[in-house]
């Protein structure tokens, strides 16, 4: 009997072969096509797919001398045969997956047409979906693949096993495994691929029709794939049912063995090509949805900004993390983590950044938040910093990115969001677009109820701190109000000696450039004139703005060779940075050269900056203030004894101004450099020195020093 069957299933598979090389897919696609009339049910298969997936993880061939793995028995597999609902299930489809069985073993045991087999499960089950028709298929060749392995993984032990063995011929078959071990290999392999392809049809029936319909490209071509996915499969399904069904009919000649192995690897080729095709376009739908879940996402958080609210909770939840299972925000102080209602009914102050917060921008805001902290009840101080950090979802995430992000966070005091990959995409968006976050850090304000009050309080910060509280516009015009261009307003507390000073009524001159050489004559001779005046005169180095190699070394000089003092680089940073705050707030507010006279006197300063030589302001106490150029004010001291009369009548800054603009000529070549990251850029910038408007240019610098 067994030499008998065995040349009929070689002829078989040497016809399989013949078929997979030559066959018209077309004509193939067209009989399976004819066979489709589903009947419109819609039958949930995943529960009976991870029924599968369990007998093909516990069936695997016993194969002596080749490493088995582990099986672990699901622990599950009650639940899963159990839950609610999948008994009805299967009292739905027992009789089809009984049927197709039949199916398969009527044509295969007497070395059928494969084709003709696979287009008898096509009949069978021709009411059914497409993902449905390779599930039954597959249940079918489950039980009986299951039960080979299961008799044969039993027989030894089991009686019933032993006596269903004899007849099966296992014992043979397994005395025979290590010669047919090639073949179950190939069986192996192929029921992957089978199980993979399988699920990937499955994964598109599942898609959610609100955010994808069969008119999307991507779900066309897959569309018009599944019914030659779904006939390789159910063909291959007939392949490995063959196979096992020959073992109980082999003789002792092995030969034919490799050759079947290699049809069944032709097959596995066959159908993983296929499902690599379904998979490019199962990922280009998933990204269709997920960009329409995004827009979706976008839009919902555009409405919720326009409606009001009792409380900042829905706010909140929608920017930073809107599920229950985990607490998402850590305590700065303590690293524990926290939920969001620990925000609940607060100003929140949303530090938006990316993983490149600069020394300087963190160590000001650490010293501005810890100082607000010291007075907590305070109404100033009623308020909570949230960090967001946003980063490039385009680029993988890394253990570099990860310790760049634990650092930071370690080192804040305030709130942060426990990991960048809390923040929805569309939040990301919503930062960029609406808020208009580019690499330079936000503050935006959300009031008690999460309204925005100020899309961008970091420049009032800059220039206020805590005293801006609440960072409205109407607070930041009031502030503007109460203002006047002095030294306070110009230094603020970057050198708390300044203070002192004005109190002393000594003369004090702040002055910057990077020119040593000026600095060094400038410093001298501002000294040798206060000294023949008679007054007391103290010196600040504040440098330039985004402070290099350079002003590090003018200021080691200056401190060497006791010139002046001098800020630190962090805080000569700062200086600059509150000026162009204090530029980019005033054109907030409208404000120009033309109509501000703080605004004239903000872009002076800037122009300073801008040029390549030094530069000096001196005044005494708080709003008495000469500025000018670094060769034009050196010049001035120089001829000292041109107006000294002048300064003991009107005093040394008074007749300093007079002299200046005696020095003053109508030829000027201003700058004024101001970061595009900032914020907006106005089309339209007089000169501070004679109102004329200013020329735009577009500068890109990369200063190494």
């Amino acid at each position: 009997m067994a030499s008998a069957s065995l040349p009929a299933k070689t002829a078989k598979f040497r016809g399989e072969r013949h078929m997979f090389s030559t066959s018209d897919d077309n004509a193939m696609l067209n009989q399976i096509r004819a066979t489709h009339a589903p009947d419109g049910r819609d039958i949930d298969v995943k529960p009976l797919l991870q029924v599968i997936d369990d007998i093909f993880l516990l069936a695997a061939p016993v194969i002596p001398g080749a490493a088995q793995g582990t099986k672990t028995p699901p622990d599950t597999l009650d639940d899963k045969a159990l839950h609610a609902g999948f008994s009805d299930i299967m009292e739905l489809l027992a009789y089809t997956i009984s049927r197709i069985s039949c199916e398969i073993t009527c044509k295969c045991s007497g070395g059928g047409d494969a084709h003709a087999a696979t287009l008898a499960v096509f009949n069978t089950v021709s009411s059914y979906s497409w993902d449905a028709k390779v599930v039954l298929a597959l249940a079918a060749f489950a039980v009986y693949y299951g039960e080979f392995w299961l008799v044969a993984q039993l027989y030894l032990s089991n009686p019933l096993a032993k006596s269903v063995a004899v007849l099966k011929q296992l014992p043979e078959i397994m005395e025979r495994s290590a010669y047919l071990k090639p073949k179950y290999e190939a069986i192996t392999n192929l029921i992957r691929a089978i199980l993979t392809v399988t699920r990937c049809i499955v994964e598109f029936k599942e898609l959610p029709a609100q955010y994808i319909n069969h008119d999307t490209p991507a779900y066309e071509t897959a569309n018009a794939l599944i019914p030659t996915a779904t006939y390789w499969t159910i063909r291959s399904i007939v392949a490995c049912a063959s196979q096992i069904m020959g073992l109980t009919g082999m003789s002792h000649e092995h030969i034919a063995s490799t050759t079947e192995a290699w049809e069944l690897s032709s097959l596995a080729h066959k159908v993983s090509t296929i499902h690599e095709h379904l998979m490019k376009q199962l990922a280009l739908c998933y990204q269709h949805i997920d960009d329409k879940k995004q827009i979706e996402a976008y839009q919902s958080l555009m409405q919720l900004f326009e409606t009001s609210h009792i409380d900042n909770m829905k706010i909140l939840k929608a920017l930073i993390y809107a599920k229950e299972d985990l607490l998402p925000l850590v305590e700065g102080s303590t690293k524990k983590r926290a939920s969001l209602d620990v925000l609940r009914r607060k100003n929140v102050l949303l530090l938006i950044s990316d993983l490149d917060l600069s020394h300087e921008e963190f160590s000001i805001l650490d010293q501005m938040y810890q100082e607000s902290r010291q007075h907590p009840t305070r109404e100033e101080s009623q308020y909570e910093v949230v960090w967001l950090p946003i980063v490039d979802r385009s680029t993988p995430w890394n253990e570099s990115k990860q310790k760049q992000f634990e650092n930071l966070q370690s080192m804040m005091m305030w709130y942060s969001v426990h990991h960048p990959s809390l923040l929805d995409r569309a939040v990301i968006r919503y930062t960029k677009e609406v808020w208009h976050f580019n690499k330079k850090p936000l503050l935006v304000v959300l009031d008690t109820q999460g309204r925005v009050v100020n899309p961008n309080a970091i420049h009032m910060m800059w220039i206020w701190a805590s005293q801006a509280f609440p960072f409205t516009s109407s607070r930041e015009e009031a502030l503007w109000k109460e203002e006047t261009w002095r030294i306070e307003l110009l230094a603020d507390n970057t050198e708390p000696l300044i203070f002192n000073w004005i109190q002393e009524k000594k003369y004090i001159c702040l002055y910057g450039g990077e020119d040593m050489d000026w600095i060094h004559n400038f410093t001298t001779t501002a000294q040798a004139i206060a000294q023949q005046a008679g007054v007391q005169l103290e010196m600040l180095y504040v440098g330039k703005s985004n402070p290099r190699d350079k002003v590090r070394r003018n200021s080691s000089t200056i401190i060497e060779q006791t010139l002046s003092h001098t800020l630190d680089l962090t805080l000569i940073w700062f200086f600059w940075v509150r000026l162009e705050s204090m530029w980019h707030s005033k054109v907030q507010h409208g404000k120009s050269v033309e109509n501000d006279p703080i605004m004239q006197e903000i872009v002076t300063m800037l122009s300073f900056d801008g040029s390549d030589q030094g530069w000096a302001v001196i005044s005494r106490g708080s709003a008495e203030m000469a500025k000018g150029k670094g060769d034009t004010i050196l010049t001035c001291l120089n001829e000292f004894d041109e107006w000294k009369e002048e300064a003991q009548l009107k005093g040394l800054v008074q007749a300093l101004n007079d002299y200046l603009r005696k020095l003053h000529t109508p030829h000027h070549c201003n700058r004024l450099i101001l970061p595009g990251t900032t914020g907006s850029i106005p089309e339209r910038v007089v000169c501070a020195e004679c109102g004329r408007q200013m020329e735009k240019f577009i500068m890109y610098r990369c200063c190494t020093d």
